[in-house]
């Protein structure tokens, strides 16, 4: 269950045997106060207190086992946010010896629901942030919520997404803007069409070429609206004007709710790397598989401590975290 790193994140069960993945969630709401408030489980079998997660069931994604195990742990729906912090530590393996053990943790927004008791959680507390952290029984979960104090509510993420597979280039023999998805990226694409929605996206956007528009159209469909084209964010638009890319892209983030692009390979890290250094966000290697994803959150100007560090701001949404989570399949 990883972001930054292959073997993690988009990745599933069957493909990890020497490695136990868990994913969890600080799920949050507004109280009648207006005040952010965050869930908090009592487990009684570990009588312990601690933020809604579990192990990953077979096939699955990351993402789908933070929403499954909230839902199930305490009976809300959500969407995600911001992928937060991994936690690792080692756990007895089914086969004797020891496993690795790794949990990720995202932001999640509640949205309906109601906690009925249930054999894994016997009390949920909704709390404010200092006092949750004072509740929670393990410091690997308290880093979590540290970092989602940090970041705040107040984000919009945008959702970017290299397109699926398409097979090579230089095999192709028609109008490269016309090359298609290959069976792999097809089944790729059904992944992302399963995994992305669980982000809340709203808005679909896409570089012109066939195979950009095919990562997302199932999502489009699902979602009853149409994939906007975003010629600047194309190889050839990008690199003919970066600045204009960056702005482009800036633009949709300005926008507010939850942008879902697709671009390309040529593009992809060299905006993102663009935005942090801008920014001033360190974030190192800039990985970018076809069919994986960028969680890119951006907050806009005096919303939270935006720019308390004296940063330049000129308006534009400040990008504050950047996550990347694998392809769902390979």
């Amino acid at each position: 269950m990883s972001q930054e790193q292959d073997h993690q994140q988009g990745m599933t069960t069957t493909e990890q045997k020497s490695t136990v993945l868990a994913a969890g969630a600080v799920l949050w709401r507004t109280g009648r106060d207006g005040d952010v408030e965050v869930a908090v489980v009592h487990r009684p079998r570990y009588d312990d207190w601690s933020l809604p997660k579990g192990k990953l069931d077979t096939g699955e994604t990351v993402p789908a086992t933070a929403v499954r195990e909230v839902a199930e742990e305490t009976g809300f729906d959500c969407v995600l946010g911001q992928l937060l912090s991994h936690c690792y530590y080692e756990v007895p393996a089914k086969s004797g010896g020891m496993a690795d053990k790794t949990v990720t943790y995202f932001g999640a927004r509640a949205l309906g629901g109601r906690f009925q008791p249930n054999a894994e959680v016997d009390t949920l507390r909704w709390l404010t942030p200092a006092a949750a952290r004072e509740m929670l029984s393990y410091g690997t979960e308290i880093t979590a919520l540290d970092r989602f104090t940090e970041l705040g509510t107040e984000l919009t993420t945008v959702l970017l997404v290299r397109h699926a597979k398409a097979g090579k280039r230089d095999e192709w023999r028609g109008d490269d803007d016309l090359r298609p998805l290959s069976p792999a990226g097809n089944r790729q694409a059904e992944e992302l069409r399963s995994m992305l929605p669980l982000f809340g996206p709203d808005s679909l956007h896409s570089a012109p070429r066939l195979r950009c528009v095919q990562t997302v159209r199932g999502i489009a469909d699902d979602l009853g609206t149409s994939v906007t084209h975003e010629p600047l964010l194309s190889e050839e638009g990008y690199w003919d004007d970066p600045v204009a890319g960056l702005a482009r892209l800036r633009a949709l983030a300005a926008g507010g709710g939850t942008p879902l692009i697709s671009s390309q390979g040529k593009v992809i890290p060299y905006l993102v790397g663009m935005l942090a250094e801008r920014d001033g966000l360190p974030l190192g290697e800039l990985p970018n598989k076809k069919g994986s994803l960028w969680l890119l959150s951006f907050r806009r100007p005096g919303a939270h401590d935006f720019d308390t560090d004296g940063s330049d701001n000129d308006g534009a949404p400040h990008l504050v975290a950047a996550s990347y989570l694998p392809p769902p399949t390979r």
